[in-house]
């Protein structure tokens, strides 16, 4: 491992009926808060009214954005920071998936940006400080609820793209209670199972040769959502189900599996392009594309891809050699995905190689990518093309 400092500011405050402390974790002084959610399934399943009456008793001053997209675009990080300035925020809440969140990171710090905020996503700038912010979670997928990530489409040039800044994109508290996720649906469902899992192994594939301890917790993380992805599943409404994956998304991309060493994230770079140009889920883009980039790179390190195959997806390796394991591992994390209902393919979202040149030119904006494998231009098309 290489030498690392390890610092997450974010509490977690994990039950059922945690909402009922979010007084207890606002900022005593808290006076103008910003309320951000996505399209209202907040006010169907009666998260608002838990959060409303919470704040309706701390007695502040509440101003309402809604309608944050699924990939959250910088027009309603504009329309954000416009709330916040206008009204004299002092604290934002973000209630709803890793999107709402995601656009919530970016209004905070360009609340106290004097430029565009898209400066600081594109890091031509980078945050000198930030408006204090937490989250209500109701989706699990992404982690963004106790990381310092956040990704922002510019829809008027396509362009999409991840960044951070510890510690100003760091929720100070987030509430996570798996009753509130019981309502989400079965195909947002899934794609926030994909969404973890493509984290997880995204972390997995690294250089680094000493990494005993991250790998068997990775592969435990991995083993317990295969174990209970199909049940919840079956039975949406599952509290213990939720539990278990409301859990397992949040460690998946908390900091705690890449300590010592960087991930891969080049699926993640081609995803982005491609809904930066179509607008497709971002978990719907993974599923397609990251057993491709596993059989695209299987000969980097043949044996991780081998002990991923065996100790994850329970392929036996006896008799046959690790690069077979690991291309048996690939089409096992397909066949388990295609078992949820992920898709496959571009085509299951109407995409041909139509618009593959402006896809790789996005994916390629800031130069070759990759800190397992490091792809060229070369490398995408062909991702793309087994993609097809």
């Amino acid at each position: 491992m290489k030498s690392f400092v390890f610092h997450n500011p974010t509490k977690l405050i994990f039950g059922k009926d945690q909402v009922e402390s979010l007084n207890d974790h606002l900022p005593e002084h808290t006076q103008n808060v910003l309320l951000v959610y996505g399209g209202g399934s907040i006010k169907k399943n009666g998260v608002y009214d838990q959060v409303m009456e919470q704040l309706n008793k701390k007695g502040v001053t509440v101003t309402e954005l809604s309608g944050v997209e699924p990939n959250p675009k910088l027009t309603t990080v504009h329309k954000g920071v416009d709330l916040c300035r206008e009204h004299n925020i002092d604290f934002i809440l973000a209630v709803g998936g890793g999107s709402v969140i995601d656009a919530v990171k970016t209004i905070a710090t360009g609340a106290k940006y004097d430029g565009d905020a898209w400066d600081l996503v594109t890091r031509k700038a980078v945050p000198q400080d930030a408006l204090p912010f937490g989250t209500v979670l109701t989706m699990a997928a992404t982690a963004s609820e106790m990381n310092g990530g956040s990704v922002i489409t510019n829809w008027e040039t396509n362009e999409k793209y991840g960044w951070g800044a510890a510690p100003y994109t760091y929720p100070t508290f987030s509430i996570l209670d798996p009753q509130n996720t019981v309502t989400v649906p079965k195909d947002q469902t899934v794609y926030g199972i994909v969404d973890m899992m493509t984290h997880l192994m995204e972390q997995y594939f690294h250089e680094e040769t000493q990494s005993p301890v991250q790998d068997e917790m990775i592969e435990g993380v991995l083993r317990a959502i295969i174990d209970t992805a199909p049940k919840l599943l079956e039975d949406l409404s599952n509290y213990d189900h939720r539990e278990t994956i409301m859990y397992a998304g949040t460690l998946g991309l908390n900091g705690m599996m890449q300590m010592g060493y960087k991930g891969d994230w080049a699926s993640h770079n081609i995803e982005h392009a491609v809904s930066a140009v179509y607008d497709i889920p971002h978990a719907g883009g993974l599923a397609i594309l990251f057993p491709n980039w596993m059989e695209h790179n299987v000969d980097v390190q043949t044996h991780r891809f081998a002990r991923l195959a065996e100790k994850v997806f329970g392929v036996e390796t006896q008799g046959i050699s690790e690069k077979e394991a690991g291309l048996e591992g690939a089409k096992e994390l397909r066949k388990f995905w295609n078992s949820l209902g992920a898709p496959e393919t571009l085509a299951d979202y109407e995409i041909t190689d139509e618009k593959f040149d402006t896809i790789v030119d996005r994916a390629m904006k800031r130069g070759p990518f990759g800190n397992f494998s490091q792809l060229q231009e070369e490398d995408v098309y062909r991702i793309l093309e087994l993609s097809k």
